[in-house]
């Protein structure tokens, strides 16, 4: 059976309106019952998701956990207790916030408390509210940020294309850094090495959990990582179509509607 369910948030677990449907309430809580660790992995910070593990009833526990900011850290819920933490470089995210000003695009800065955010539009602040604490700024470089963690830095914007036009522009200034996209609107800069994938492997090693005893499950390219490294790799209905060949298993259902329960019904409820 197996022990550790890694699960992204947005687009995957949560429904558009950033809550979490009953259906995948219902199954989670028939999980951990069994004694499985259902792991969310996001590419948010853990402080930014604590509506979500109220919903599911892992608000606070001990031995649970959270796999935040793309595996830049790894998190008990008790307290936030923060087991791991690899973020960016100073002088890195304060290069690519520098790249950003000259692009387009809307940014966010992570540190571990907050999110700052340049240049987002009104579509951007609807999104962000539902998922953050953030605050905007209108800064010609980080040195505000100096002295602190900064988790991450990405770009934002609705034209993927044009983001992917950025990527490869910037290559030469990314090419030491793990680099992805998420939500169909963002380009995103960790640290070279960290990723979900890496988080979730980690974490079980941590745990005594076998790779092949893990599930993942996710809708985007900042999944794919734990996708391929779970033992079983799992992407709802609405995973980026270039994504489905590396998935063991696609679901019928969506993420409003209940996809996340549905695989666990499948693969863990079923089989006892």
């Amino acid at each position: 059976m197996y022990k550790l369910i890694a699960c992204d948030l947005d687009e995957t677990l949560i429904d558009d309106d950033a809550h979490v449907c009953q259906r995948n309430i219902d199954a989670i809580k028939a999980a951990t019952k069994l004694g499985v660790k259902f792991v969310p992995a996001t590419g948010r910070g853990y402080r930014a998701i604590e509506k979500t593990l109220a919903e599911i009833g892992l608000k606070d526990k001990a031995n649970e956990y959270v796999i935040s900011f793309n595996g830049g850290c790894i998190t008990e819920n008790k307290d936030n207790r923060i087991m791991k933490f690899q973020g960016l470089d100073f002088a890195k995210a304060d290069e690519l916030y520098r790249l950003g000003l000259k692009c387009d695009v809307c940014i966010h800065v992570y540190t571990k408390d907050m999110v700052y955010v340049y240049n987002a539009d009104e579509d951007e602040i609807k999104y962000l509210k539902l998922r953050h604490v953030y605050k905007i700024i209108d800064e010609p470089n980080l040195d505000f940020l100096k002295g602190q963690d900064i988790a991450k830095v990405l770009y934002g914007s609705t034209d993927v294309p044009y983001l992917e036009k950025i990527a490869s522009k910037i290559s030469n200034t990314t090419e030491d850094l793990d680099v992805s996209y998420s939500s169909n609107r963002y380009l995103e800069f960790n640290h070279q090495g960290v990723n979900k994938g890496e988080g979730l492997l980690w974490l079980a090693d941590k745990l005594g959990i076998k790779p092949e005893e893990t599930m993942a499950l996710g809708d985007n390219f900042n999944d794919l990582s734990m996708i391929k490294a779970a033992g079983l790799g799992v992407g709802v209905a609405n995973v980026n179509p270039k994504m489905k060949d590396d998935c063991d298993y696609i679901t019928k259902a969506d993420n409003n509607q209940g996809g996340v329960g549905e695989a666990i019904e499948k693969f863990v409820l079923e089989k006892l």
